[in-house]
């Protein structure tokens, strides 16, 4: 048993640890996303201890299943509910180490699906870079988001996702680095990469498109151009109706500009919105309690 499990469940009542233990001890199944059975029961236990602010509950399950994973496969997906179960309290370090076994794991299967391991690499690399610059950590996260490009173009044809979709990704990336660095001239010429990228693949851009008022939002937010960020982020929350971190971005616009009602109105949003085990969750769930005032 390692350090980090005997800490996890000492946090815990004993009778809640017998429970949650229970059921990660359950029968295991094959398959990286676990589509069904009692791993599955614990693993949606575990995501809603995170989603609930109980993490110390959440990560004695999910180190459990770990340990008891029947096959890499699995491993590596307790592994990264590990990792978004850091991005809840903004551990960045302790993200990046679990993302960076789930890596591992997919550099195993190179040879024998390379279309999907290149992609899953790249998908993971930028899930870490993620939560780093959530929580505040901007030079893992660019080169999180680095490697994250790197390893997704290594993909050999035919490819399942065109260079242009990850290259847009990387720009959108370093669009928002700079605007948190407060580099408005970077963070600008990014964004207008972005958009170059956009308009040379239109297949790409019609899945993508409606990330590109999220990204004119955020670089105006963080380089106080209220005003852009008002009109953008609320175009963005139109278009992904269902993402906290983008009604959190609204709320903090309406917060810089005074308007707290409007500000509260958009927290409680996200709040309720955040009920999933995801990035956008791990930041705004948390995010949004605290503005609320929420146990």
């Amino acid at each position: 048993m390692t350090a980090e499990i005997r800490g996890a469940r000492r946090a815990m009542p004993p009778m809640l640890l017998a429970l949650c233990l229970a059921a990660a001890l359950s029968a295991p199944v094959h398959a990286q996303d676990e589509p069904s059975g009692p791993r599955v029961d614990s693993t949606r236990q575990g995501q809603r201890f995170d989603t609930d602010g109980n993490h110390a509950a959440a990560r004695a399950i999910f180190l459990q299943l770990i340990e008891t994973a029947p096959d890499p496969a699995a491993k590596a997906a307790a592994q990264r509910r590990m990792a978004i179960s850091y991005g809840f309290e903004g551990n960045c370090a302790k993200a990046v180490g679990y993302e960076e076994l789930v890596l591992g794991y997919w550099a195993t299967r190179e040879s024998a699906e390379p279309q999907n391991a290149f992609f899953q690499e790249g998908e993971t690399a930028n899930e870490a870079a993620r939560l780093c610059i959530d929580a505040g950590d901007l030079a893992t996260a660019e080169r999180m988001y680095r490697r994250g490009n790197e390893m997704a173009l290594k993909e050999p044809e035919p490819k399942t996702h065109p260079r242009s979709l990850w290259d847009y990704r990387l720009a959108h990336a370093m669009a928002r680095l700079a605007a948190r660095r407060g580099n408005a001239a970077e963070a600008q010429r990014q964004v207008d990469q972005a958009r170059k990228i956009l308009a040379s693949d239109s297949a790409m851009a019609a899945g993508q498109a409606r990330y590109l008022p999220y990204l004119v939002g955020y670089v105006a937010l963080y380089t106080n151009d209220f005003t852009t960020a008002e009109t953008e982020l609320t175009k963005a929350t139109e278009l992904n109706k269902n993402d906290p971190f983008m009604q959190v971005l609204l709320a903090m616009t309406y917060e810089k500009t005074g308007r707290k009602d409007l500000a509260m109105e958009r927290y409680r949003k996200a709040y309720d919105l955040a009920t999933g085990h995801t990035p956008p969750a791990a930041f705004a769930r948390p995010y949004a309690a605290r503005k609320l005032g929420a146990p």
